[in-house]
């Protein structure tokens, strides 16, 4: 591609994505009737002839080929051939004026290229390069935009600032029975139930409350050798083993102290509940043999659950064991039950992508069942405050995440930043911005767009540079 395609390419691409800050290239005015498009640049105008080459409204950064008047009634005022608008050189007249004369340090290439100059001159389409005086700092990653553009697009910037970033997750969860509070009832020999009391699954239970009553040939085997040890003259050396067989054997100690202040084998032994709870399984019935180790009873205690919730694994960064949770019931909306994080399980489900909890729920009235199904609020977050911002601020694209930060006067900078916890409409930013810096909250892909294209301009023009060397 020749020196002029590359240019006139180059100048479309501006034109089209709409660079503001400052008049950039030739401007194509309407009018056929008129003389050939003159040249805006930033630089001192020149001589004024008196050709009148478009109109402007005097409120803003709008133009029209033939004489009209804006919304507020007011005249466009006329553009002769020779006069130039500039809002970077304007900037800069006033800021002289209020500064007193500085001493010029280079002049920088117009569209932000990595191109200085000791003296005036002009880039490939003829603007002007602009001065850069001492005091000012280097902004060639800078983007500019003029009033009028800040006004059409509405951008809108706030600080960035500490903040503790929680907010709460919402996941279905459903009750199982604590594993460490279920007891199962079952002979360690076989035997046959002589008697079931009347209790049946569902029953509370309490520790020491009779279940059923067992017959066992070796049971009673072993209860006649202890009676005989006890009645033998060297029972306070023998009897000891006879004893600890029983309790083996699993024969309830309360059994095993009959025995001993009776001096009687009973023909079949008393089984009680172990614990305190609920009967949930009952698998005696009278006049049946039990094989040893088959489960005659199951009691659980129903004083404390588990809640069991499936979160997505995006959340498990915020949530930590210990976390209080509120636990909301279908079928009673009006209570407010609260547990606690117990465990987080160390593995993710492939199929779902999430990571299941474990809550510990109080359940001293006995409203939560197993197997019910309830909503469940975690509180997930850091009691650290962070620097963050609000999420719309920060532009993902996938690779790269990235904030604009608003410098003042019209002056917009990107950053690339690294992002944390997100939580209450805002995201931590782990470094690239400081506490008190204004980040863009909106029309912040525009600026990005531009900045991107600044970029690609500059991409171009080492192009040619490139191509000339030996």
């Amino acid at each position: 591609m020749n020196k002029s395609a590359r240019t006139g390419a180059l100048l479309a691409a501006i034109i089209a994505a709409g660079i503001g800050g400052h008049w950039i290239g030739q401007r194509v005015m309407m009018n056929p009737a008129g003389p050939a498009p003159e040249k805006m640049s930033p630089g001192p105008p020149a001589a004024v002839d008196g050709r009148v080459l478009y109109y402007r409204d005097p409120d803003g950064p709008f133009y029209a080929a033939e004489p009209k008047q804006n919304a507020g009634g007011k005249a466009y005022l006329p553009v002769r051939a020779g006069e130039d608008i500039s809002f970077e050189r304007d900037q800069a007249q006033s800021a002289k004026a209020a500064n007193g004369p500085r001493k010029l340090r280079y002049y920088r290439n117009p569209m932000g290229l990595p191109d200085t100059s000791p003296v005036p001159k002009k880039d490939s389409m003829g603007m002007d390069y602009i001065p850069v005086y001492e005091g000012e700092d280097d902004e060639s990653g800078i983007v500019r935009l003029s009033p009028g553009k800040l006004q059409r697009t509405g951008v809108r910037s706030v600080p960035a600032k500490h903040e503790v970033i929680s907010h709460t997750i919402h996941a279905p969860g459903i009750v199982t029975l604590d594993e460490r509070r279920v007891t199962v009832v079952a002979p360690r020999v076989d035997a046959f139930v002589d008697r079931v009391e009347a209790i049946t699954t569902g029953d509370r239970v309490s520790k020491g409350q009779r279940l059923a009553e067992l017959y066992a040939p070796e049971l009673a085997a072993a209860a006649a050798q202890f009676v005989t040890e006890l009645a033998s003259e060297r029972r306070a050396g023998s009897a000891g083993g006879a004893r600890r067989r029983l309790e083996n054997l699993g024969v309830p100690q309360e059994a095993i102290a009959e025995v001993e202040r009776t001096q009687v084998v009973p023909r079949s032994f008393i089984w009680r509940a172990p614990r305190d709870g609920v009967l949930i399984e009952r698998n005696a019935v009278e006049g049946m043999k039990m094989s040893a180790g088959a489960p005659l009873f199951r009691i659980a205690d129903l004083s404390v659950l588990w809640m069991l919730a499936d979160l997505p694994e995006t959340e498990l960064a915020g949530l930590k064991v210990g976390a209080e949770v509120s636990i909301r019931l279908r079928h009673r909306p009006d209570l407010d039950l609260r547990g606690q994080i117990s465990l987080i399980y160390p593995q993710v489900n492939m199929e779902t992508r999430t990571a299941r909890v474990r809550i510990e729920v109080p359940n001293p009235d006995g409203v939560l069942l197993p197997n019910m199904f309830a909503g469940v609020e975690i509180k997930s977050g850091t009691d650290e405050p962070l620097i963050s911002v609000p999420e719309n601020a920060v532009i993902d694209s996938g690779t790269r995440r990235i904030v604009i930060l608003d410098r003042g006067e019209g002056r917009f900078e990107p950053r690339d930043v690294r992002t944390g916890l997100r939580g209450g409409g805002r995201v931590a930013l782990l470094d690239g911005v400081s506490e008190g810096d204004r980040v863009v909250t909106s029309a912040n892909f525009l600026i990005d767009a531009e900045s991107n294209l600044k970029s690609a301009i500059q991409a171009m023009a080492q192009e040619p540079a490139e191509e000339n060397r030996p």
